[in-house]
């Protein structure tokens, strides 16, 4: 079983939360390898390391059942749930914790990955935590199998998206792109234009929006796209206009990467802020 440090000495705040992030993923990678002989048996194994689980601040983990029945959660997520325990979110679904729209999605989510045994990895997402306060993270999700290779449960960690390090020597161009982005995400942006701004290559560019934005460039856009549209989705303004002034070609388009992103259309978003 892959081990958590504690701490990381002489690691910044920022780079200690990547390291635990890396180090989650590792342990999710390590569960869908084991194959035990039963869920039970994976659970038995985990609850050994469950008090670091339970130190990391940012990052939720989890393990679920074939039903998408939370089994074993850190308490991040309970205490992002509104609960003060992580025993009052066992035996639930993310609909039954989260707001109606967007949970039943997460749900729908987790019931392909656990149908299909498909893999999510840096998954962009946008949750309304306990309070609808917005909060952005990157999400991974793997099936995980017993001896025989059937699928027997889940498991996933979803990571807060942290500051950007203004103290990379390329923050200074980083900045320019970002700032791009924000003030042209209503329309068609390509890396030719981006290259040109930044005198960075593409390679360059996605390389260090990774390591500074923690993002792609295209993530960069769709997140800045969804974050206007989340603000005009609380207004009356007309979800086709929304789509329009928000960059996409079309009221189907902007649907399919809101609900992508989101676990919810954009007409239950809006239900759930009226709500």
């Amino acid at each position: 079983m892959t081990r958590i440090p504690e701490t990381a000495p002489g690691l910044s705040p920022p780079e200690e939360a990547a390291l635990a992030v890396d180090e989650l993923s590792q342990i999710c990678e390590g569960l869908a390898r084991q194959r035990p002989e039963n869920i039970q048996a994976l659970l038995n194994a985990v609850a050994l390391i469950a008090p670091l689980l339970n130190a990391i601040p940012n990052v939720v983990f989890f393990i679920k059942d074939l039903q998408a029945r939370y089994l074993m959660v850190n308490l991040t997520l309970a205490r992002r749930c509104g609960f003060k325990s992580v025993s009052s979110l066992l035996g639930k679904t993310s609909a039954d914790v989260f707001p109606s729209a967007l949970g039943h999605g997460y749900t729908e989510q987790d019931l392909r990955v656990l149908r299909e045994a498909v893999t999510l990895r840096d998954q962009l997402e946008m949750h309304l935590y306990n309070g609808r306060v917005r909060g952005w993270c990157l999400t991974q999700k793997l099936a995980l199998r017993d001896t025989q290779g059937r699928v027997i449960g889940m498991a996933g960690i979803s990571h807060d998206l942290q500051e950007a390090h203004a103290r990379h020597p390329a923050w200074q161009k980083l900045a320019i792109v970002d700032d791009h982005i924000r003030r042209h995400y209503h329309q068609p942006i390509t890396m030719e234009e981006l290259t040109a701004l930044s005198g960075m290559s593409v390679a360059q560019i996605e390389r260090y929006c990774k390591r500074i934005f923690h993002l792609t460039p295209r993530q960069m856009i769709h997140k800045a796209r969804l974050e206007k549209a989340t603000e005009l989705l609380a207004s009356d303004t007309p979800i086709t206009d929304i789509a329009l002034q928000c960059g996409y070609t079309d009221h189907s388009a902007f649907s399919r990467q809101f609900k992508a992103m989101t676990g919810s259309t954009p007409r239950d978003f809006r239900i759930t802020l009226q709500g």
